[in-house]
């Protein structure tokens, strides 16, 4: 498979694998757990299965971890713990739509990013193919009707689009050296230490407990409390992270981050079967919308700017 249509399957398990954590935590925070707690087990567990998989893809090259220190914490802390905190700190204060359509602003912010850092000016093509992916989140989410915003979540949201650019920007960059594997494995180990320390300090409330789980979809049932635990650590995080970076290596940040607005498609079709809630006919529409909108960027990705984005990864010895 060549490298722009494994890019693109990659991608695609991502927003899907990330899309159905919305829907599975929800059964999770119905019996009591606390968003902090929920977010803190499902990356923990995503980094107790990715550590052993990123230190055997390191082969003992040690230096790369050393050398690319900060680039894991800053992944760590933005693109795992800190947008995970952002958006649901958001969502204390306002409706769970228009903070997730603020924070999937990002593939906006990557292309403006690369634009006044890197020089990497979109085209017309792929400026019309954003604004189609936007005007199509904007029917998926619903919020057409109007929904009443606060400042203080605004801000949290906006907080969450900065870990969410930072997750596309970190993901494709090749010129560290850094396996995606081990990648994955630093950032998660980094945001589990510090969602852990959130929680500790008292900003980030920690609440379990054991009880069965209830979905009430076409899907749904009742499981023990463990099930969507597994899920979240195993599916949407461990090979959602893990394949998202694989994606942003074959694709680069800008058409990764488009291609992961599906994501949001996937957590629609995700609530209708575990939770019952059935998408509304604009909101089908709106996924056109969004997927004609990646293809359009798709279409405006000219090959300079993949090779300014994804210059040749340097072999190691």
């Amino acid at each position: 498979m060549s490298r722009v249509p494994a890019g693109l399957a990659f991608a695609l398990v991502s927003s899907l694998s990330f899309g159905l954590s919305g829907a599975v935590a929800r059964g999770l925070l119905d019996t009591g757990w606390s968003p902090g707690a929920t977010t803190l087990i499902r990356v923990s567990v995503a980094a107790l299965v990715v550590l052993p998989l990123g230190l055997v893809a390191l082969r003992g090259r040690w230096e790369l971890l050393r050398r690319n220190a900060s680039l894991v914490l800053t992944y760590g802390v933005l693109a795992v713990a800190g947008a995970q905190f952002c958006y649901f700190s958001a969502v204390q204060h306002m409706q769970v739509a228009p903070a997730l359509l603020i924070e999937y602003t990002a593939p906006a912010a990557v292309v403006v990013w690369l634009w006044l850092r890197h020089g990497q000016r979109p085209g017309p093509v792929t400026l019309a193919g954003a604004a189609l992916a936007a005007a199509g989140l904007v029917l998926v989410l619903d919020v057409v009707s109007g929904a009443d915003l606060s400042v203080p979540g605004v801000l949290w949201a906006l907080g969450a689009m900065v870990g969410a650019t930072a997750y596309f920007l970190i993901s494709a960059d090749e010129d560290n050296g850094l396996p995606p594997l081990s990648l994955a494995a630093g950032g998660l180990v980094v945001g589990a230490v510090a969602l852990g320390l959130l929680g500790l300090v008292g900003l980030l409330p920690m609440d379990a407990g054991t009880a069965d789980v209830s979905y009430a979809g076409a899907a749904g049932g009742t499981v023990a409390w463990w099930v969507p635990v597994l899920v979240l650590g195993l599916v949407t995080a461990a090979l959602a992270y893990t394949s998202g970076i694989a994606a942003g290596r074959r694709l680069g940040s800008r058409l990764a981050s488009f291609v992961a607005l599906t994501e949001v498609l996937a957590a629609v079709v995700a609530a209708w079967l575990l939770l019952g809630e059935l998408p509304r006919g604009i909101q089908l529409v709106g996924g056109l919308v969004v997927l004609a909108g990646v293809v359009t960027v798709k279409l405006g990705e000219g090959r300079g700017a993949h090779l300014a984005e994804r210059p040749e990864p340097v072999i190691q010895n």
